[in-house]
């Protein structure tokens, strides 16, 4: 493509004709992603007045334009004017630069938003993006400049063979956008997928939509994989070989972590135990926040985070606080004097644990005399809770304080320890000096 020559075709009488015709163009790709994005809006009930963040969506971003319909819809747009531009005799000169660059456009915006959306925390997302675009640009200033063809064509002369197949720098550069342009339609589909699954699941339905979703994303990066490599013109037969030694290596050095990948798909497709259960393992207790494919993240009441290696869970006890049941069982001790009055000293506890309301009321809490201390009477209060995750030391907290204050209301005694000692005279002392004084003084 020779730019100089296709800026002299632009620039003539039909060229305002080419401007308006572009500006309707770009009137429509915006006014189509803004009403669908408007729609979506309504319908998910977002409201941007309150101040709630617009989901982010691949195909309309957050506000239409920096989705990737924008650039699709105005690169087909801009495609068939120049076509019909050029059947009435008026010229195409402008839509030939146009063209290309808002295809650029396009694969720009669909590779940054297909990989903000797949990989959302990765630390070289970033770094990618820049250099993708940089790729990009460049790649369409070399074709409107006329240098990318005559580029290709010295590419094609470097050449090398590798075992039975000729390849040539040209191929292997062509393979590579290739496989990326497929590898970037894959991630784009499973991040679809995996939205739509995703999407209002809870409990062991999101345990069983998240392996599906792990699974068709490897499926589709793996057939990507393969297709790169083909068009790059690597025999896939040779992939058995390479396939054998990588089984090799997983059989003695990979073991530990193929077992993880393993053992989370299957703690994942058995659902003993799901996102949002609260577990004890290895004298950790917390809630599950995350399954992944090698590692299971479990979250304390305190903050603290443990990432625990998969194979832990299936090999070891753990146990499962909600995993048939969301209901918790908790008490707490209490001892009061022995002269109480135990029917009441039951009902003042009772009537304390009834007074918090994350306690059930079914099953209701139970107060009982336990044990019979060496200061008084102990009894045990136990309840029922349903969302462990909120904290279970605040709840206890809360319950004592309130049967204090009931104790106290009632003037029942929370005994002190108390100890009796028994003192024994010895009768061989009672003569004796020491004896006399002590009962000279006590007469």
């Amino acid at each position: 493509m020779d730019l100089w020559k296709t800026l002299q075709e632009a620039w003539s009488p039909a060229l305002g004709a080419q401007i308006g015709v572009l500006l309707f163009c770009l009137a429509l790709a915006w006014a189509l992603p803004w009403w669908l994005l408007r729609r979506r809006d309504a319908q998910l009930g977002v409201s941007t007045a309150a101040g709630e963040p617009p989901p982010e969506s691949i195909t309309l971003g957050r506000h239409g334009l920096d989705g990737a319909l924008f650039p699709l819809l105005l690169l087909a747009l801009v495609y068939v004017a120049q076509v019909v531009l050029a059947k009435l005799g008026l010229g195409g000169g402008l839509f030939k630069v146009a063209v290309p660059v808002l295809g650029a456009l396009a694969v720009i915006r669909i590779g940054v938003k297909v990989l903000h959306a797949a990989y959302p925390k990765a630390p070289l997302v970033r770094l990618i993006e820049q250099t993708f675009s940089w790729v990009v640009w460049v790649g369409v200033l070399l074709w409107l400049t006329g240098v990318l063809p005559a580029l290709m064509a010295e590419l094609e002369q470097i050449t090398w063979k590798v075992g039975g197949s000729k390849l040539s720098l040209r191929s292997v550069i062509e393979g590579l956008l290739t496989g990326g342009a497929v590898l970037i339609l894959a991630l784009w589909v499973s991040s679809a997928i995996e939205s739509r699954l995703l999407r209002s699941a809870t409990g062991s339905e999101l345990s069983l939509r998240k392996v599906v979703a792990n699974t068709t994303r490897a499926l589709l990066m793996f057939v990507g994989l393969l297709l790169a490599l083909s068009a790059v013109g690597i025999d896939l037969t040779a992939l058995s070989v390479l396939g054998g030694a990588v089984g090799v290596g997983i059989g003695f050095g990979l073991q530990k972590l193929a077992a993880n990948y393993v053992s989370g798909y299957v703690i994942l497709a058995e659902r003993s135990m799901r996102i949002g259960d609260t577990i004890r393992v290895d004298n950790f207790e917390g809630r599950i926040t995350d399954i992944r494919a090698r590692f299971t993240t479990i979250r304390a009441l305190n903050g603290r985070e443990s990432i625990v290696p998969n194979e832990l869970l299936i090999t070891q006890r753990v146990e499962n606080l909600s995993l048939a049941d969301p209901r918790v069982w908790q008490s707490t001790l209490v001892s009061v004097h022995y002269d109480s009055d135990v029917a009441q000293v039951t009902e003042l506890l009772n009537k304390a644990a009834l007074a918090e309301p994350r306690v059930l009321r079914d099953p209701a809490p139970a107060a009982m005399l336990s044990a019979f201390n060496a200061d008084g009477l102990e009894f045990t209060l136990g309840y029922w809770i349903s969302d462990p995750e909120n904290g279970l030391l605040n709840l206890r907290s809360a319950i004592n304080v309130r049967v204090l204050d009931a104790l106290r209301q009632a003037q029942i005694e929370i005994p002190f320890p108390q100890r009796v000692v028994h003192v024994k005279a010895d009768p061989g002392l009672a003569g004796s000096a020491p004896a006399k004084a002590a009962a000279q003084s006590a007469g």
